[in-house]
């Protein structure tokens, strides 16, 4: 039992530094001369950067996947403390309902962050308000960090779920 705690308190810190790390990073769209998030856009050639403001059209958009990532991030953290108060608090037995809750509306967001950003890109990146031309390029690391946490806080919400205290 103990290997199995290890196991998920590693996997749901895994998941919260997966999270971070793609709110925070700069590389949901990369290109040959830059790369931007929905925080700022950077040129790789002139090592300037932009704050991405209400000045662009899709400003809106940027809005939601930025709330839902932070949403997603302080989720996951919530659920973190939850967790490890009810490994104290639950008698044995119980399962650990409201950690799991609480993670599934962090995949939850990170979801709807990711899935917006996805759907949203093309419109985000043909705006004319860049300095640079921006439409020329791929998904950076942190999308894919943020699709691959959407997994992990799925996993570990269905975890806690089905985890029950032992002795």
């Amino acid at each position: 039992m103990l290997i199995l705690l290890a196991f998920i308190i590693v996997f749901h810190i895994t998941s919260a530094a997966l999270l971070f790390i793609s709110t925070i990073d700069n590389a949901w769209w990369v290109g040959d001369n830059f790369y931007t998030d929905v925080w700022r856009m950077c040129s790789t050639n002139t090592s300037t950067c932009m704050a991405i403001t209400d000045q662009f059209r899709e400003y809106q958009s940027v809005q939601a996947v930025q709330a839902t990532m932070i949403l997603s991030t302080i989720f996951c953290c919530v659920a973190f403390l939850v967790f490890i108060l009810q490994l104290f608090r639950l008698k044995q037995g119980e399962r650990f309902v409201l950690t799991s809750i609480i993670q599934l509306l962090s995949c939850l967001c990170v979801m709807i962050a990711a899935s917006i950003y996805t759907d949203r890109h093309e419109e985000l990146h043909k705006s004319h308000e860049y300095s640079f031309e921006v439409s020329e390029g791929h998904y950076g690391y942190s999308f894919v960090l943020a699709w691959i946490a959407f997994a992990f806080t799925l996993i570990s919400g269905v975890m806690y779920l089905v985890l029950r205290k032992r002795k």
